[in-house]
């Protein structure tokens, strides 16, 4: 479902929760690559776990995103009623360095785990990098 009616207190909690460099690298990365654990997270943004999940908290709050578990994993995605706004928002800054770095360490990482999945002929639980498994 897209939002239909955007209204300004919607407006103000998007803009608050994207007001901060750590959440825009979440979303950012969630936004490039589907659904993400907050383990992946912590290593490729170099955040501590409970930076990390304030975050994470923070936006889950905000309606931005929802989360799954499957295991002892817990995967976010960005809700399906805020993606065109976030998308737009986040196009105005994806050549930035920091997150074009941040996606060269997931996609390393996603390559890895790939080759070690492999060599262990498994397939990996879920998706969690937006259909690449």
């Amino acid at each position: 479902m897209r939002l239909k009616h955007f209204n300004i207190d919607l407006g103000a909690q998007i803009f608050l929760a994207c007001s901060d460099t750590s959440r825009l690298r979440i979303l950012n990365l969630i936004m490039v690559n589907g659904e993400m654990c907050i383990s992946d997270l912590e290593r490729i943004l170099d955040f501590t776990q409970a930076k990390t999940s304030r975050h994470l908290i923070y936006l889950k709050n905000s309606g931005i995103l929802s989360s799954r578990k499957i295991n002892q994993w817990v995967f976010y995605q960005m809700k399906e009623e805020v993606f065109d706004i976030l998308k737009q928002m986040l196009e105005f800054i994806r050549r930035d360095p920091a997150l074009q770095h941040d996606q060269h360490i997931f996609q390393t990482m996603f390559t890895n785990r790939e080759l070690a999945l492999n060599k262990l002929n498994i397939r990996p639980v879920g998706h969690f990098s937006g259909g690449k498994t």
